[in-house]
Order: structure tokens, then sequence, then C-alpha cells
């Protein structure tokens, strides 16, 4: 119950948060936007790394596939794409999107074991469901 009141919150913050940029954006500049966004991210990690775990940063050296550190890369990336979807399609149709890319996304690596996932068998209902999904986003958008 946990994993699903967790996935529903963060979806939800990263509606709000797309809407945010998007404004602070139109006031400013794609780049200030998304530098403010992982500046401030960065601070408040920091703080709460502080108050908390305080796990020695070197451990990060530890990590098996060094190419999974560019999750932060990634997250900037993300940050800029949420912007300006945001921005062309507005906060609905852009979430619309943005949750069947994500899910077709997911759905793909577990089935191809990509990254360190167990390997997950193709189910034709999880296909037919995407299916569902994307006609619903087709049917919103109309």
């Amino acid at each position: 119950m946990i994993g699903i009141l967790t996935a529903l919150l963060s979806g939800a913050l990263m509606s709000v948060q797309g809407v945010f940029n998007t404004q602070v954006t139109k006031a400013t500049s794609l780049w200030v936007s998304t530098s403010f966004v992982q500046f401030s991210a960065l601070v408040v990690c920091l703080i709460l790394w502080a108050a908390t775990d305080r796990q020695n940063f070197m451990t990060l050296l530890q990590v098996p596939n060094k190419w999974t550190l560019l999750g932060g890369v990634i997250g900037a990336f993300i940050t800029v794409t949420v912007i300006q979807s945001m921005d062309h399609l507005g906060p609905a149709r852009a979430a619309m999107l943005i949750v069947i890319s994500q899910l077709i996304v997911a759905y793909v690596i577990e089935i191809m074991g990509w990254f360190g996932v167990e390997r997950q068998p193709l189910e034709w209902r999880r296909v037919i469901g995407m299916a569902i999904a994307i006609a619903g986003v087709v049917i919103f958008k109309w």
C-alpha cells in the first residue's frame, strides 16, 4: 500500500512541479528555470542528507555500473522536457503523454531486462492495457 501511495504522490508532485517550472520559465528562460530547479533540489537534498543519514559521498565510487550515475543528467533533461511539453500542450495533455511514455519505456525495460532489471515475460494483457491508455489520451485530446 505504501508503494501505491508514494507513486500517487510522486505523480501529483510531478504535475505541480511541471506547472510551477513552466511559470518560472515564462518569467526567466528555460535554462535559468532548469538551473534553479536543479540547484534548489541539490540544496534540499544536502539539507536532508545532513539531517538524516550522512552517508559518505565517496560510497558513490562503489557503484558497480558507473553509467547509472547519469540519473542527475537525465533529471535535468526531464525538467526541460516537462517544461516544454506543458508549455505547448497544457498540464493535462502533457502529463498524460508523459505517463504513457513512462509506462511504455518501463515495460520495454522490464521485458528486455535492461539496466540490471530482472527480465519479465511479455504479457499481452499489459500491452492491451497500454493500448487502452493510449486510446484514452487520443480521446482526451479531442
